[in-house]
């Protein structure tokens, strides 16, 4: 795979989460571009390019403890190359159309041997092809956009006896989501999650409503003490907010000592990121169970976020003021989701900078076009993405999309950039 085929392709993720709706990991896919030949000597096969872009762009550090599926074909599977990826953080999903031939099962078990984990993609039931295959798999994937719902109890009750765990491929809703839960499967591979029910006029609760006072209060710089005086009246949050401080690590920058008191988590913090991790709060569980770092819907925000951040810094370098309106817009772009209520009415409770309202209601300017960039981004969308960094001021490619994923996907898990 060569440096230039790599500067002509996105690396798209979907997220995966478990159970308990938490993220456990993510499909990785690699979309190259028309500039890159089919009879590219160095291609060898579909996985091969996902392989460089891992080692290129350091993902093994930037997912941190999230594990990654990257789908292999017969032929890549018996390159040598294959063994660079680290077992402990990759699942091997095997694309493989027709029944699998002694090779491919020997190359399995080895790779076996060798400590990676294995997943079977585009389950149809118990057949030729997969049939060698199922004990010895540890994940078995069912793509819903070519598996009618009703099917589903029958298929996982044909490997209910195995020791695997079964994967969900392209849920788009909760209502498939709690089908699929219903049925037996571990682990659900879609956005989902980021669809909501927005309805106008809706009544935030008292903790939202609490916290939207307090990024108010914040934003507009008003004394210390008057936003220590509006914490006590809120204990619950007061807690919560504490709890996200100390779990910075898992989120930015690594804080030195455990943050006690809020006026030590507004003296060490500053005041812009005490305004990040209150508009992050915002996104979190409302349940108190679990870790809410583990929350998809607020690592898709804080990563959009810093996503956001360093591309505003490219386009505009030395921009500090920009950088974190940047942000603060990636955050608040997952706001009509967690919250219910269209961006409007958001906006209308929330006090922003005008060129953040102007990129959040209508994607006008620099950071509306990189948010809307980012969501194109977000959805596979190449052709979009395409369009959108060509009108970007810069030198924007897909390379800078690939390195901006990789390096906010390390500040996201605490791992030095």
């Amino acid at each position: 795979m060569t440096d230039q085929a790599l500067q002509n392709a996105f690396l798209f993720r979907q997220p995966i989460l478990d159970r308990k709706q938490e993220l456990a990991g993510y499909h990785l896919s690699f979309h190259q571009g028309q500039q890159v030949a089919d009879d590219d000597p160095a291609d060898c096969g579909v996985g091969a390019p996902l392989c460089a872009a891992y080692s290129e762009l350091g993902m093994h550090s930037a997912l941190g403890k999230s594990c990654a599926f990257i789908s292999v074909d017969a032929k890549f599977l018996q390159q040598q190359v294959i063994e660079l990826l680290p077992p402990t953080n990759v699942v091997l999903e095997l694309l493989l159309d027709g029944v699998p031939d002694p090779a491919t099962l020997t190359r399995c078990r080895v790779l076996i041997e060798r400590g990676y984990s294995l997943a079977l993609s585009n389950y149809q039931g118990i057949d030729n092809r997969s049939r060698p295959l199922l004990p010895i798999v540890d994940f078995v994937k069912i793509d819903l956009a070519h598996t009618e719902l009703s099917r589903l109890q029958d298929l996982a009750g044909s490997l209910r006896h195995l020791p695997l765990k079964l994967l969900a491929q392209g849920v788009d809703s909760h209502e498939q989501m709690e089908r699929c839960r219903s049925a037996g499967f571990a682990l659900f591979q879609g956005r989902y999650f980021a669809q909501a029910e927005i309805v106008s006029g809706r009544r935030l609760s008292a903790s939202h409503s609490a916290l939207i006072r307090l990024c108010n209060l914040v934003g507009r710089d008003v004394e210390t003490a008057v936003i220590e005086d509006a914490f006590k009246h809120e204990p619950a949050l007061t807690l919560n907010l504490l709890r996200i401080v100390n779990s910075v690590g898992r989120l930015g920058n690594r804080v030195g000592q455990p943050v006690t008191s809020l006026r030590h988590a507004i003296a060490l913090l500053g005041r812009r990121q005490l305004q990040r991790w209150l508009s992050l709060l915002l996104l979190a569980p409302g349940h108190d169970s679990g870790d809410p770092t583990r929350s998809p819907l607020l690592q898709v925000a804080a990563l959009r976020g810093r996503m956001m951040e360093l591309l505003t810094e490219k386009g505009q370098p030395g921009e500090r003021k920009m950088a974190d309106l940047a942000f603060l817009t990636g955050i608040l772009s997952m706001m009509p989701t967690a919250l219910g209520l269209p961006i409007d009415e958001i906006l209308e409770q929330i006090a922003v900078e005008r060129e953040v309202g102007s990129a959040l209601r209508r994607h006008d300017g620099l950071l509306g076009t990189i948010l809307a960039l980012l969501e194109c981004f977000d959805n596979d969308d190449a052709a979009c993405c395409d369009r959108l960094l060509s009108m970007l001021p810069g030198g924007f490619d897909r390379q800078t999309l690939n390195t901006g994923l990789s390096v906010a996907l390390r500040w996201l898990n605490g791992s030095s950039e």
